[in-house]
């Protein structure tokens, strides 16, 4: 079936990169390896959000899970037809790309907000937010970054981190709402593909 092809494309696509957000997410917790900021709670709020190991990742496992196997789904064969069964199959499974859209959408906007408020970091001798009145406009200005004396380099860190972590969540949203088209088409038409005279690509 060409529809569960391309589903099982874009679930092993989103397996990858929840796995990856939960990487970066993780890391934000340890600034340069060092631990002892987690400990004494002097990282950005937002790292708390959990937004790349929840939203984008243990939540996105869901869709990504269900669309790898859907190319094999065939719904019991729904009232007998194994055809009938597939389409029922695909339009299932857009309650999960919706499900991905969640996630994906809630790492993206904290992610962002993330960036635009800045690293929490010690700056003129207090624990603060020396960014998060400029508007993200610092992520350009380079030549601020040195008003955060510690974490070492924490700046950069949180701005890396942040953005890959904006970056895959974004994509995951696209995937996921890619999925939500697929599913749509391929539940109300159930068409199927012969692997030897079409290819559907993703």
């Amino acid at each position: 079936m060409c529809f569960g092809k391309c589903a099982k494309c874009i679930g092993s696509l989103l397996l990858a990169l929840a796995i990856l957000c939960i990487v970066a997410n993780i890391l934000l917790y340890f600034p340069n390896g060092e631990t002892q900021y987690a400990s004494n709670n002097q990282l950005s709020r937002y790292v708390w959000y959990f937004e790349g190991i929840v939203g984008a990742g243990v939540l996105m496992l869901i869709p990504a899970f269900v669309f790898i196997g859907l190319e094999d789904d065939t719904c019991c064969g729904c009232c007998g037809n194994e055809s009938c069964g597939r389409s029922c199959a695909m339009l299932s499974s857009i309650l999960a790309a919706i499900i991905g859209v969640a996630g994906s959408a809630y790492c993206v906007i904290v992610s962002a907000f993330g960036l635009v408020q800045g690293p929490y970091c010690l700056a003129n001798n207090q624990w603060t937010y020396p960014f998060q009145n400029n508007t993200g406009s610092y992520l350009t200005e380079y030549s601020t970054w040195s008003q955060c004396a510690e974490p070492k380099n924490v700046v950069v860190w949180n701005v890396t981190l942040f953005s890959i972590l904006l970056g895959l969540s974004g994509i995951q949203l696209i995937l996921c709402l890619i999925q939500i088209i697929n599913g749509l088409i391929g539940g109300l038409c159930g068409c199927c593909c012969e692997e030897k005279t079409q290819s559907y690509a993703c």
